[in-house]
């Protein structure tokens, strides 16, 4: 048999990373066996060992040719110190755009969220997470502590607490749309929420609902 050239070795890797995609979502990353795999990809087993050593490595490679959705629209690091908040709006609203358009990165996010558990050689998966989480938070929290530097927002912010809510906020709208994605146009509500957010850190005016009182406390947790 003839030796195969570059292109066609390449065009296999490929024709097997997108049979996994696929075999993946619809099954769940456990109950898919190389040989489903190869037998969708149309090659034999032996061409999967060629590419990739186990179903961990293969899987890394799907991640890896994929952008998941909190890694769009991120700032570089010495930019983020100048990141306004219309650009950080923006960067958001490129992460609700990506996900809804691109069907690559909607398929591997669903995937990496909803098909596969962490642990073992997939722990890595779970800290790529955590690292996207982690420098949005960073990017948030610079750009509204320039915000306020700036006067947009008061002083008086807690620019953390913000931060962090501002990602849980959007990764917990994309999260129930991959789920549901005929409960609501992700870009729309997704755009209101951000900016709702966004426009609510300025607003001066008293609290719409008063501190949780001690009574209130102590009844949490009760049935």
């Amino acid at each position: 048999m003839a030796k195969k050239t570059k292109q066609e070795a390449q065009e296999t890797r490929t024709s097997l990373i997108d049979a996994a995609e696929q075999l993946f979502q619809q099954r769940g990353v456990s109950r898919c066996s190389l040989q489903d795999i190869a037998q969708a990809a149309g090659v034999t087993r032996g061409a999967i060992y060629w590419h990739f050593k186990d179903k961990t490595e293969l899987f890394k490679a799907m991640m890896e040719r994929a952008t998941m959705p909190l890694e769009e629209g991120m700032a570089a690091p010495e930019a983020a110190l100048q990141l306004s908040l219309s650009e950080l709006r923006w960067g958001w609203i490129n992460v609700l755009h990506s996900t809804v358009n691109n069907e690559r990165t909607r398929r591997v996010f669903d995937i990496a969220m909803h098909r596969v558990e962490y642990s073992g050689e997939m722990q890595g998966l779970q800290e790529r997470k955590l690292t996207s989480l982690r420098a949005w938070r960073q990017q948030n929290q610079a750009a509204f502590a320039h915000a306020v530097s700036l006067g947009q927002l008061p002083a008086s912010l807690n620019i953390a607490a913000a931060a962090v809510a501002l990602v849980a906020l959007v990764d917990g709208l994309i999260h129930q749309w991959i789920m549901d994605p005929q409960a609501f146009d992700l870009m729309a509500v997704g755009q209101a929420s951000v900016e709702g957010f966004l426009n609510n850190l300025a607003n001066k005016a008293p609290p719409l609902l008063p501190a949780l009182t001690d009574e209130e406390r102590l009844r949490l947790g009760r049935a």
